[in-house]
């Protein structure tokens, strides 16, 4: 199977969009087809919480071996989630979140997708924000 960016996006988008119960099953099938793949949950206030979304995707991809323990794999999957928080902070901004973030690695693509769903008294908007770094292939 060819993986491109393409591939290894949607990866991350169906980790983000997964249930905690499929998660294992998801990141079983996505291996079997050369892509590492993790998910963390996320939650609270966007802007007091950035630091922590990045922290926490760091720490789900090392700990699931998606990247290595080296500053060029931090940068790649900070810049990647930074992005993807942009994307969603446009309707986010100010406001308390709860979701997910997926992440999935392969060959040299590596992409980071944040699934969010934004409390709005009784009315829940739904966000997804997703960046795409490439780094050198892991031996």
């Amino acid at each position: 199977m060819k993986i491109d960016s393409i591939e290894v996006a949607k990866s991350s988008i169906k980790m983000a969009i997964s249930s905690r119960d499929s998660e294992k099953e998801l990141e079983s099938r996505f291996k079997d087809k050369g892509i590492i793949t993790a998910a963390v949950d996320i939650g609270g206030n966007l802007n007091n919480s950035i630091p922590k979304i990045v922290e926490r995707a760091l720490v789900a991809s090392k700990r699931c071996g998606v990247i290595k323990d080296c500053h060029l794999h931090d940068g790649a999957v900070a810049g990647a989630t930074r992005e993807a928080i942009m994307q969603v902070s446009t309707k986010a901004n100010g406001l308390n979140v709860g979701g997910k973030i997926g992440i999935a690695r392969g060959k040299e693509h590596l992409s980071v997708c944040i699934f969010l769903s934004i409390g709005l008294l009784h009315l829940n908007e739904v966000v997804v924000g997703i960046g795409h770094r490439s780094i050198p292939e892991m031996a």
